[in-house]
């Protein structure tokens, strides 16, 4: 519905009250020139976001015609559900508000799914397209790189999942290959033309069996809207284009938006160049860093200062460490929250110590009545917790470490989910590869063999049941190719026709795994999740692109205890928010890593990931610093260690602004003054006393 025409020419406008000064003018900025909204770590960014997206419905944009890019379809749902809700409460005075939704939300790799479909026919793509995740994406590559001869020489070609990501850095930044051999993967510099070679046969390849890959759905995209008639008609079909977490994008995906919005009319940005800390997936701080200068006049720029999570000592700390940064938007973030305690700098003897100390002072919280849920422990690394999970274990305290292994990486849950992208296009040659293999009496072979089969026949012309099997798969066979032309049907009903795929192959777990039972919720849980979805074709592309946690054994034991402590990655923790925050390793060599610190920029990402998680904590922050780290392999052989010194980040001229302590505190009778302290044991006058 086109509501421009029913709108009032001004909206009432209490239902805005509640924004901040710097908020309200963000959403009631008039859009003649492009605008960037600098959003800081909890200053109300989706809040904001989402007014503006309503206030802009209100005014009149039709909401069909609004484009709302996030990067998590859980975070698209979020702020769709925060838009109905706020037009409800505008609705009181304007009815037709509370009927307003948005048809285009979602995340850059879903939009761009959903535009290669609608225009599949102009691009040369078969709109029955399936999706390859990573490890399918890598299999094929795999493929390939054997069918290419390149894993059969003296000296092997990198594996599958550096080549997939090569392949994938260069996408996504644009850089020439060798660009980005020498920048991230030095050590496989000398097989640039094969690996040229390889990544024109795995286009092909792609190509030939009608799949596409994470990469191709913005690759695709981009190289659309460089043809200027395509470029025109998909900027003229969005009034306004919203962006969330621009710091997050990677060069393709800017282009993509300049492509759209050359002029930049109708174009909001909101981002943080402080929480830029995605290098490593081809993200560049440089897009929001320039965003203002890329049009002319230069874009409208909005800072949100006032934060609403922690307290003002933590914010001053954390101010004080981006401060340093090279280049970054001014920004001090402020808070009405009063507080006393200052983040805290724990020097603990070494890593046994650090864990020790992180589980007293968590317990210690927990009586006075912090749950564990409400804490969290950071790490730069995922091996850094591997002592704290010990001592948790061992204590029986219960966690999660965000980071593991994920829903669509069970095997059994692949299995599932390649028989349903083959059924969509049966010349997804992984997919089928696969599922071919689970049917008792066939082995690679002769998976190959139907294969090659099935991608010779003309499309409708498969034959599938009529294909070449060994006797002892005969029966078997005749059962699964029967299966696949009821789900292939046109009329096959959704998502019956999906449940039944899964009762075929929970006969078929027993026979697969040993753990079949434990397994079977998983696909249970599967089949609930497809029943959400109007079809198998949406189904495959949006759990590809987003896809839940696991459940079954293979992926963590389930919780058994309604409390459990946060463990989380900096990168993972982006987001997220807890009352109580600890962070390990603070010193040199981890924060920043030691393999960051080849340039400048990779120094100055190490700083942002700091800030982030330091701004992660409302009420309590407590930076841990192990004084020494065993040398690996030696802790219980003897005493071998190398000792670290306190981040480079955190500066003597901060030390101010945070409490620093001991772990253990030292006995009783040396606590207190200095002067006490020498009453109590005066060694220097035993050293002078030596030579008397």
């Amino acid at each position: 519905m086109n509501t421009s025409i029913e709108a009032p020419a001004a909206a009432a406008t209490a239902w805005l009250d509640a924004l901040n000064p710097a908020q309200r003018e963000a959403v009631d900025y008039d859009g003649a020139r492009p605008l960037l909204v600098i959003a800081g770590a909890g200053t109300g960014k989706t809040n904001t976001l989402a007014h503006r997206v309503a206030r802009l419905i209100a005014d009149g944009a039709d909401p069909s015609r609004i484009l709302l890019l996030t990067f998590s379809r859980r975070a698209a749902d979020e702020m769709g559900r925060r838009v109905r809700r706020i037009l409800a409460r505008a609705a009181a005075d304007h009815p037709w508000l509370g009927q307003a939704a948005l048809e285009w939300s979602g995340t850059f790799h879903g939009i761009g799914a959903r535009l290669l479909r609608d225009y599949a026919g102009r691009i040369g793509l078969d709109p029955a397209f399936t999706i390859h995740d990573r490890e399918d994406s890598a299999d094929l590559m795999n493929l390939v790189r054997h069918e290419a001869g390149l894993s059969t020489r003296e000296r092997r070609l990198p594996l599958k999942g550096t080549c997939l990501a090569i392949y994938s850095a260069a996408v996504n930044t644009g850089a020439p290959l060798a660009e980005v051999l020498q920048a991230s993967f030095p050590w496989c510099a000398e097989w640039e033309a094969e690996l040229k070679a390889l990544f024109r046969a795995y286009v092909a390849a792609k190509q030939a069996q009608q799949v596409l890959d994470y990469d191709d759905l913005l690759l695709y995209w981009a190289h659309m809207v460089a043809e200027p008639a395509l470029a025109q008609e998909l900027g003229a079909q969005f009034s306004h284009v919203l962006v969330d977490e621009y710091q997050d994008t990677n060069p393709l995906q800017a282009k993509i938006l300049l492509a759209m919005k050359p002029d930049g009319r109708g174009l909001t940005v909101v981002g943080d160049d402080a929480q830029a800390i995605y290098a490593f997936r081809g993200a560049t701080v440089r897009n929001i860093l320039d965003f203002p200068a890329q049009f002319e006049p230069p874009a409208q720029r909005i800072t949100l200062a006032r934060n609403y999570r922690s307290t003002q000592p933590i914010l001053a700390a954390a101010n004080a460490v981006i401060a340093q940064a090279g280049e970054r938007f001014e920004k001090d973030l402020w808070s009405e929250r009063a507080s006393d305690a200052r983040p805290q700098l724990l020097s603990v003897r070494d890593e046994a110590d650090q864990a020790a100390c992180v589980v007293a002072r968590v317990l210690a919280r927990r009586e006075e009545g912090m749950q564990l849920k409400q804490q969290a422990v950071l790490f730069r690394a995922a091996s850094h917790s591997a002592r704290l999970e010990m001592e948790l274990t061992r204590r029986n305290i219960p966690f999660v470490k965000f980071g593991g292994l994920k829903f669509l990486e069970a095997a059994h849950v692949k299995d599932v989910l390649a028989l349903a992208r083959w059924v969509e296009n049966l010349r997804d040659r992984v997919s089928g590869f696969r599922v071919l293999q689970r049917l008792p009496g066939i082995g690679p072979k002769t998976a190959a063999r139907l294969l090659d089969n099935l991608a010779a026949a003309p499309a409708g012309c498969e034959l599938l049941a009529e294909q070449p099997v060994p006797e002892t798969a005969r029966a078997g066979w005749t059962a699964f190719a029967a299966l696949v032309a009821q789900l292939r049907a046109p009329d096959a009903p959704w998502p019956a026709s999906f449940e039944l795929a899964c009762r075929w192959y929970e006969g078929e777990m027993p026979r697969l795994y040993d753990d079949a039972a434990v397994r079977q919720g998983d696909i249970a849980q599967l089949a609930r999740i497809a029943a959400t979805y109007p079809g198998r074709q949406r189904f495959l592309t949006e759990l590809t692109l987003d896809p839940p946690n696991a459940t079954s054994d293979e992926a963590g034991m389930p919780l058994l205890d309604e409390d459990y402590l946060i463990l989380s990655t900096m990168h993972s923790a982006k987001g997220q928010e807890w009352r109580a925050v600890s962070v390990l390793n603070v010193v040199d060599g981890c924060i920043p890593s030691d393999i960051a610190t080849r340039s400048t920029l990779e120094i100055d990402e190490e700083r942002r990931l700091l800030y982030v998680a330091m701004t992660r904590a409302r009420d309590h922050l407590e930076l841990l610093l192990p004084q020494r780290f065993y040398v690996t392999g030696q802790q219980g052989l003897g005493d071998r260690h190398v000792y670290a010194g306190r981040t480079r980040f955190i500066t003597n001229r901060m030390l101010g602004g945070f409490e620093q302590l001991s772990w253990p505190e030292p006995p009783a009778e040396l606590r207190g003054t200095p002067e006490s302290r020498q009453a109590a044991l005066d060694l220097a006058a035993r050293m002078r006393g030596m030579w008397d």
